[in-house]
C-alpha cells in the first residue's frame, strides 16, 4: 500500500507557489474553504513516486510567521498545528531566488519550527540575469535542509523536487544545521517554563504561543497557564519579535556572504526599474494606464466584430434552413424558437468574452496589473479605500464573484467592506453581451481618424461610468461605516516578464467554456421556460384572441397575412410572459421600456447575460417561420411601439445601458456578498442602493435624450 503524505505548499506572494501547485496537481484539484473562514483552500493529488502519493495543500502566500491578513492567519495556524483539519507531514517552501534576502526570513522561521521541509528556489533564471550566483550545495549545508532549483513555468526541476520529497519522507529524520536564533534567546525563562505545558513543541514554536497565545484555539487550562507564564516573567511580545527579526537578518547576512555572489546594485539599473520610471511616472504613468484601458475596450469591438458577424450569420442561416426542412408543429417551434434562438444568444458573445479575459491575463502575466494598484492608491485613499482595492475592482471587469472574494487580501475591515459594496458596479463580462447588442442598435458604426470606433468609445464610457460611480459611492459610504483600524498599503511589485502565451490562450478557452456551460445552462433553461410562457397563456384570453382574428380573417380574407402577424403579436401579449411584462410595464414606462424589456429585466436577475437570450426567445416567438433568417439585432431594430415609433431609439437604448451599468442584476453576487460579510444586511443594502440608483439615473438619461 502506498504511503500517503500531507504536504503544505508555502511561500511569499509572487514566488511561483501557485504555478508549482498547478504543475504538481494538474487537473486533480479541488477548491473549498478553510473551516469557519472565507479563505480559499486549494488541495490536489500528486504522485511523488511509485510508493508515495501526496495530498498537496496550497496555503495562502505570506511574508513571515507574523500574520496581518485573514488569509495569512489561516496559513499561520496550519503551520502552528492549530488547524484540526489540515495537519501537514511535510512542508515544501518556495523561495524567490531573485529576492533571496527577504525570502530567507520566512525560510528560517519555517526551519525553526522543526517540521520536515524541502525548499524550492524559483526564478533562478531571473537571479542569473541580475548577476546573482547562488551556491545551492553551500546553502543546503548552511540551512540544513534540501534545496532544489525549480522553474514551474517551464516545468523544470519538478522531477528533482519529487526526488527530494521522496528521500526526506523515507529518511523521516530532520537535522537542521542549527537554530537561526541564539540559544540564550530561545531558552529564556518564559520559554523554559512554558515548555512544561508544550512538551513536543520546538522552542521557536513555544515562542509563538507566548506571542500569539490569545489567538490560538487552546483549551482554557492551557491558555491560563501560558497567560500566567507571560505575566510572571513580564514577557514583552513586541520587543521579542523585534529582537528575533534582527537576529535572523544577521544570520541571513552571514549565510549570503558565504553562498551568494551578487553584482554591485549600482553597476547597472535593472530593466524593471527603467521601465517603472516610465510606467509609474506621476504624469506619463496615468496617460499610459488610460491608453491601455482604451486599447482594451477598442479591441473588444474591433477584433471581435468579424467572428461575431460570422456566428450571427451562421445561426440566422441555420434557423432559416431548419424552418424549411422541419415539419411545422410543436417540435419545430420549440427547437427553432427555444433552443436555437437561446443558443445563438450564447455563442455570439464568445469572441468578446475571450478577448476581455485574454487582455486581463496579459496584464497580470506581464506584471502591469500590480502597477495599476500602485498608480491608483492615492486616488483610492481619497474615497476611503487603498491601492489593494484596485485589484478586486479590476477583477470585477471579468466577474464580480471572484473579485469580491479577492478582497480578502485587504487587511483593513472597513476598506474591505467598502470594496465589496462597490465592486459589482464594475462592468463585468456578463454585461458585455447586453452592452454590445444595445450599442450596435443605437450607436452608429463610425470611425474617427480611420481607427477610433465610436461604438468602442461608448463601451469605454460605460466602463468608466461604473468605475466613477463606484468611487463616488465609496466616498459616501466611508462616512457611514465607522472603523478605528489603521490602514496601510504594502505591495510587492513583481518583475516584468514576457507573457506566457499558452497560459493566456488556456485562460481564454477556459473562460469561454465557463460562459458556455455555466452561464449557457442558465440561459438555455430560461430560454426554454420563456418559450413556454410566451407560447401559452390563460385559456380564456387565448381563446378570445383566436375568436377575434378568426372573425377578422373571415370578414377580410385578402388581409390574412397581415392579420396572422397581428394574431401572433396578440398571442404573445396575452401569454403568461406577456401578462407578466404588462403588469410591470407601468413602473418601467418612465424609463422608455416596454413589456418585453420588462421581462428581460426580471429574467436577467439570474444572470445579466440572460437579457440577450430572453430577447432572442421573445422576438423569435413572435416571428413567422420565414423570418427566422433575421438576426436578433435586425429583429430588435425593427421593433415598433403601438404608436409606430421605434422601441430602441437613442433615449431608450442609452437608458437601458445606464440601467445595466448600475443595477444589481445577479443573484450569485448577492449570495457571495452574504457569504463574505456573514450577514444579509450588506447584500440587502447593496441591492437597494444599486437598483434605486440605476432607476434614477436611467430616468434622467431617458429624459435628457428624448
Amino acid at each position: 500500500m502506498n504511503k500517503k503524505l500531507n504536504i503544505a505548499l508555502v511561500g511569499n506572494p509572487n514566488s511561483g507557489k501557485t504555478s508549482l501547485f498547478n504543475v504538481l496537481t494538474g487537473l486533480n484539484q479541488k477548491v473549498g474553504n478553510f473551516p469557519g473562514v472565507t479563505v480559499d483552500k486549494k488541495t490536489g493529488i500528486c504522485k511523488i513516486s511509485e510508493n508515495i502519493d501526496a495530498n498537496i495543500i496550497d496555503l495562502p502566500g505570506t511574508y513571515s510567521l507574523y500574520p496581518k491578513r485573514a488569509d495569512e492567519w489561516v496559513a499561520y495556524k496550519v503551520l502552528m498545528g492549530e488547524d484540526n483539519d489540515v495537519k501537514p507531514d511535510m512542508i515544501v517552501l518556495i523561495a524567490d531566488a531573485s529576492n533571496l534576502k527577504r525570502n530567507l526570513l520566512f525560510c528560517s522561521q519555517i526551519i525553526d519550527l522543526k517540521i520536515p521541509v524541502v525548499i524550492g528556489f524559483s526564478m533562478m533564471d531571473l537571479a542569473k540575469q541580475n548577476g546573482t550566483q547562488i551556491d545551492i550545495a553551500g546553502m543546503e549545508r548552511e540551512l540544513g535542509v534540501p534545496i532544489v532549483a525549480i522553474n514551474p513555468r517551464k516545468n523544470k526541476g519538478i522531477t528533482a523536487l519529487k526526488k527530494a520529497i521522496e528521500q526526506l519522507a523515507e529518511n523521516a529524520q530532520y537535522l537542521p544545521a542549527r537554530d537561526f536564533l541564539e540559544e540564550s534567546f530561545l531558552s529564556n525563562p518564559s520559554v523554559s517554563v512554558a515548555k512544561k505545558y508544550l512538551l513536543e513543541a520546538s522552542n521557536y514554536k513555544i515562542l509563538h504561543y507566548l506571542i500569539n497565545n490569545e489567538y490560538f484555539e487552546q483549551n482554557k487550562t492551557l491558555h491560563d497557564k501560558i497567560a500566567a507564564v507571560k505575566h510572571d516573567h513580564n514577557f514583552n511580545a513586541t520587543k521579542t519579535q523585534a529582537e528575533e527579526i534582527m537576529q535572523r537578518y544577521n544570520r541571513i547576512k552571514f549565510i549570503m556572504q558565504q553562498t551568494v555572489v551578487e553584482n554591485d546594485p549600482l553597476k547597472k539599473s535593472l530593466f524593471t526599474e527603467k521601465l517603472d520610471d516610465i510606467l509609474l511616472h506621476r504624469t506619463w504613468g496615468y496617460v499610459i494606464l488610460i491608453s491601455v484601458l482604451f486599447i482594451m475596450f477598442q479591441s473588444i469591438f474591433w477584433l471581435a466584430q468579424f467572428p461575431m458577424a460570422g456566428i450571427e450569420w451562421s445561426f440566422a442561416k441555420l434557423g432559416g434552413w431548419l424552418s424549411g426542412i422541419l415539419p411545422q408543429g410543436l417540435f419545430a417551434d420549440v427547437f427553432i424558437n427555444g433552443i436555437v434562438a437561446g443558443l445563438s444568444g450564447i455563442m455570439v458573445f464568445i469572441p468578446q468574452i475571450m478577448i476581455l479575459f485574454g487582455v486581463i491575463t496579459l496584464l497580470e502575466d506581464t506584471g502591469y496589473m500590480a502597477r495599476i494598484s500602485f498608480l491608483t492608491d492615492k486616488l483610492m485613499r481619497k474615497v476611503g479605500l487603498n491601492g489593494k482595492s484596485v485589484m478586486p475592482m479590476i477583477s470585477g471587469y471579468a466577474c464580480a464573484v471572484p473579485a469580491i472574494m479577492s478582497a480578502r487580501n485587504i487587511e483593513n475591515k472597513k476598506e474591505r467592506l467598502l470594496t465589496i459594496m462597490i465592486t459589482p458596479l464594475m462592468s463585468c463580462s456578463a454585461r458585455l453581451p447586453v452592452y454590445t447588442i444595445l450599442i450596435s442598435l443605437v450607436i452608429p458604426s463610425k470611425l474617427y481618424f480611420g481607427f477610433l470606433s465610436l461604438q468602442g468609445l461608448v463601451m469605454m464610457l460605460l466602463y468608466l461610468l461604473g468605475t466613477v460611480l463606484a468611487l463616488i459611492v465609496a466616498w459616501v459610504m466611508k462616512w457611514f461605516i465607522k472603523s478605528t483600524e489603521r490602514s496601510f498599503f504594502i505591495l510587492e511589485l513583481p518583475v516584468y516578464r514576457s507573457p506566457r502565451w499558452k497560459n493566456v490562450l488556456m485562460t481564454m478557452i477556459e473562460k469561454a467554456k465557463i460562459f458556455v456551460f455555466d452561464a449557457g445552462k442558465i440561459i438555455m433553461i430560461i430560454s426554454l421556460l420563456l418559450w413556454v410562457l410566451s407560447s401559452y397563456g390563460p385559456s380564456k384570453k387565448m381563446e378570445a384572441v383566436t375568436a377575434k382574428y378568426d372573425a377578422l380573417v373571415q370578414s377580410a380574407p385578402q388581409q390574412k397575412d397581415q392579420l396572422d402577424k397581428e394574431r401572433k403579436t396578440a398571442f404573445l401579449q396575452n401569454s403568461y410572459a406577456g401578462s407578466l411584462g404588462s403588469f410591470i410595464e407601468p413602473a418601467i414606462r418612465p424609463l422608455g421600456y416596454d413589456w418585453k424589456i420588462g421581462i428581460a429585466l426580471i429574467t436577467s436577475f439570474a444572470a445579466r447575460e440572460v437579457f440577450v437570450g430572453t430577447m432572442a426567445t421573445l422576438y423569435s416567438v413572435g416571428d413567422d417561420a420565414d423570418e427566422n433568417s433575421s438576426t436578433l439585432r435586425q429583429k430588435m431594430a425593427a421593433a415598433k411601439r403601438a404608436d409606430g415609433t421605434k422601441v430602441y431609439d437613442l433615449a431608450t437604448g442609452l437608458s437601458l445601458l445606464v440601467f445595466y451599468v448600475i443595477a444589481m442584476q445577479c443573484m450569485s453576487t448577492l449570495v457571495i456578498v452574504k457569504r463574505e460579510t456573514k450577514t444579509w444586511k450588506w447584500p440587502v443594502i447593496q441591492f437597494i442602493y444599486m437598483t434605486g440608483l440605476a432607476y434614477l439615473l436611467s430616468w434622467v438619461t431617458y429624459v435628457i435624450f428624448k
